[in-house]
């Protein structure tokens, strides 16, 4: 949900030392797209310190009953007589949001490709285009219901519903340091459809310079939020929960990789290696066959994307 200020006439191969590792997919085929990982720079990039997962993504008790009764009720089921095997495509924007046009300032010209976590569920991303934007303040301010980040989706944002758009920014504003992202859910568009999308730290993606954090996994957790799954540690031991059978009870996120983490009495140890947890990167790789059963029901049902 991050955006910066279009430099109209900017050369968009900037900066031209990156020029060899940078992959520009908006001249490959969809197809190639849709399955390959797109480049990242492996130079070490300057972030914020962060020690522990942080996403912004926070829903009330109260909230996500009143979004599950809406979806309950209205939840368009697949179509029985369908058969078809083949992956959803989903159009992805992508914004680069930077602080001045150096390296440093956080002007990456990369794009990490969720492909290979959502492709189990049938899920794939094609990039429609990347957008790159200087602007200290979208950079440094933006984050959870500020104005920074309002005015920056306002000019920002590409497409309809249907569509996700990335947004990349620094999350320096002392109300925001260690935060690694935050997203909207499927069933908040229709209230505000402006503010649709996720908002990622630039250092997250792969190669940056977040220690356990750098993997890529922070957009891969933010997307699940935007196709409609809660965290896993949703509501504790005692609550709602994330609304997916198969997902343990777990009475806190988790940090780290705790192998055998056991919070609550109900059965099955902690999903530490979901990710819609808050483990780190290395710890992340799988949805469960619930979260991508629900992913098919929240994409059809909100976004008109039949999978």
């Amino acid at each position: 949900m991050c955006t910066y200020d279009v430099v109209l006439g900017a050369d968009s191969s900037y900066p031209p030392d990156l020029t060899a590792s940078r992959l520009v997919p908006i001249a490959m085929r969809p197809s190639v797209v849709a399955f390959v990982l797109l480049s990242c720079v492996s130079v070490v990039l300057g972030g914020p310190a962060v020690t522990t997962r942080t996403c912004g993504t926070v829903i009330s008790e109260e909230k996500l009953l009143a979004h599950e009764l809406h979806f309950q009720t209205n939840k368009i089921t697949k179509d029985t007589a369908s058969n078809t095997t083949s992956p959803v495509n989903v159009n992805l924007y992508w914004h680069v949001v930077s602080q001045d046009t150096t390296l440093e300032g956080g002007n990456i010209p990369q794009i990490s490709v969720l492909n290979e976590d959502y492709a189990p569920s049938g899920i794939q991303f094609v990039l429609q285009e990347t957008t790159r934007t200087t602007n200290w303040y979208w950079f440094n301010e933006a984050g959870p219901n500020s104005d920074a980040q309002t005015q920056m989706k306002q000019q920002l944002r590409q497409g309809g519903v249907a569509d996700f758009n990335v947004y990349t920014v620094g999350f320096t504003d002392s109300a925001f340091l260690g935060l690694l992202g935050y997203s909207t859910f499927p069933a908040d568009y229709e209230g505000d459809p402006t503010d649709d999308g996720s908002v990622i730290l630039f250092s997250s993606l792969p190669g940056g310079s977040t220690p356990n954090f750098n993997e890529g996994k922070t957009l891969t957790h933010e997307a699940g939020h935007w196709v409609g799954l809660y965290h896993t540690f949703q509501g504790g031991c005692d609550g709602t929960g994330d609304m997916v059978d198969d997902t343990p009870a777990e009475a806190s996120p988790a940090s780290g990789c705790p192998t055998g983490r056991d919070t609550c009495t109900s059965p099955g140890v902690d999903p530490i290696h979901n990710y819609m947890d808050y483990s780190d990167d290395s710890c992340m790789d799988q949805f469960t066959p619930g979260q991508s059963a629900r992913m098919a029901d929240q994409l059809r049902t909100y976004r008109g994307i039949d999978i």
